[in-house]
């Protein structure tokens, strides 16, 4: 058995050599890369067990290098990227570990791994998914708006984007409904608070609502070429204009 580490940060390729020895309470053959070019070098001559893979390297993306040499050794990633890179690996059946990583994560992404791969479902990256975890990756270096401060009677209050259903123009300001039903003034206009929001999360349905994906219970046809949408936490329809529509339609299959 022997592994790959590619990893450019000393001492987190240290770190990694060290759970690996505890892990398999033995001292396992490796090599270690701290670039794409240097890994392109090792994958071309030598068989792996599996890759203990850093995002990040050297000269770019490791991504970049497993589009390049088509390799189907089991890649374990490790990263101190989050949230959609993660979904992104939990969609597709890849183990990772996020840093800073502890010998407790190591051994959590080694047992995930393990049985993934004895279920053959672990999965095996080809170029569909290493897009999937780029546009991931691109997704979560683009800063969106986690939160809003809502000024109240006795002070204030802070309201997680997570949580809204639906945000509609109320003159110069905003009105966002959350999940179950409250009533929050933002104080910016429609178009400002649009471009703060996650775009594969929110959509404009017409020039006053932006609503939720997470919040659509329901959506019926209506005249004139628009739907009507069922929200979480709102009694009264949402309505798409005719102009909007069939972006909608593209917007819910991305």
């Amino acid at each position: 058995m022997r592994i790959l580490i590619l990893e450019d940060e000393i001492p987190a390729y240290q770190k990694l050599v060290s759970f690996i020895k505890d892990y398999f309470q033995d001292d396992i053959p490796h090599d270690w890369a701290r670039s794409n070019a240097e890994g392109k070098l090792y994958l071309q001559k030598n068989t792996y067990f599996f890759i203990l893979s850093d995002i990040q390297l050297l000269d770019g993306l490791s991504f970049d290098l497993y589009n390049e040499v088509n390799t189907q050794v089991p890649i374990i990633f490790c990263s101190a990227h989050d949230e959609y890179l993660f979904q992104a690996f939990n969609t597709n059946g890849i183990a990772y570990i996020l840093k800073p990583y502890t010998q407790a994560d190591f051994k959590k992404a080694m047992e995930k791994y393990q049985a993934l791969f004895q279920k053959g479902t672990y999965n095996i990256l080809n170029t569909s998914t290493i897009n999937e975890l780029k546009s991931a990756l691109k997704d979560e270096s683009t800063s969106y708006k986690k939160r809003f401060v809502i000024k109240k009677a006795k002070g204030i209050q802070l309201l997680n984007v997570s949580e809204i259903s639906k945000i509609e123009a109320n003159g110069d300001f905003c009105i966002a409904t959350d999940l179950k039903g409250k009533r929050h003034t933002i104080s910016q206009n429609l178009g400002s608070i649009h471009q703060q929001l996650q775009p594969n999360k929110f959509f404009k349905i017409n020039r006053s609502e932006i609503i939720c994906i997470d919040a659509i219970q329901q959506i019926e046809s209506h005249f004139k070429n628009r739907l009507l949408i069922t929200l979480t936490g709102i009694k009264d329809k949402a309505m798409t204009s005719s102009s909007t529509t069939s972006d909608f339609r593209k917007w819910l299959e991305e």
